[in-house]
């Protein structure tokens, strides 16, 4: 049931993806691909059902290795790596409780950036990732706390953030002043 509930937050982003690589075909798509591109904002989808979460996180890399090219230099390299190995390490990035027994089935993370050749000469490159965590304790899980996500990657500084959970849907914005929520 998550993964089809979290359709249709996909379908936009891949929407607003596709939008971006046909920028030179068409500049109205362009424009409105950019406009969701916003340095500082990212975006997150959660899905809690019975004891399984699935976790959808896009960000401009900007927010989260403060730059959005191929890297350049070593440290660019090392930047890029860092932010990789935080990125598969989601239950403590994502303010999981312990208390939940979450343990992380399945991750991916997407970017022109992890590539080989690296952002292929784009000028907004994003960095999405996905997880999905099975709970052995699923009551134990009321809400996360992204404010280890605010302190590793302070560029951070909102999160507009789709809920689907026990109480229906609901949408907010989560900011390093505000960085709990609850299902």
């Amino acid at each position: 049931m998550p993964r089809l509930l979290l359709a249709l937050p996909l379908a936009l982003l891949t929407t607003l993806v596709q939008a971006e690589d046909a920028h030179h075909h068409d500049e109205p798509r362009h424009r409105e691909a950019l406009a969701a591109h916003e340095h500082g904002s990212a975006r997150l989808n959660l899905a809690l059902d019975g004891d399984a979460l699935e976790i959808e996180f896009a960000s401009p890399a900007m927010n989260l290795l403060g730059f959005e090219h191929a890297p350049r230099s070593d440290a660019d390299r090392a930047m890029l790596a860092a932010a990789r190995a935080r990125l598969e390490q989601p239950l403590g990035l994502f303010g999981v409780p312990a208390a939940a027994g979450c343990q992380v089935r399945e991750h991916s993370l997407h970017s022109a950036l992890f590539e080989p050749a690296g952002a292929g000469g784009q000028e907004h490159s994003e960095i999405e990732a996905r997880y999905r965590l099975q709970c052995s304790a699923a009551d134990a899980l009321q809400g996360l706390n992204l404010a280890a996500l605010f302190g590793t990657f302070p560029a951070t500084q909102k999160i507009q953030v789709q809920l689907i959970g026990p109480r229906g849907q609901q949408g907010l914005e989560l900011s390093p002043e505000r960085s709990g929520l609850t299902f």
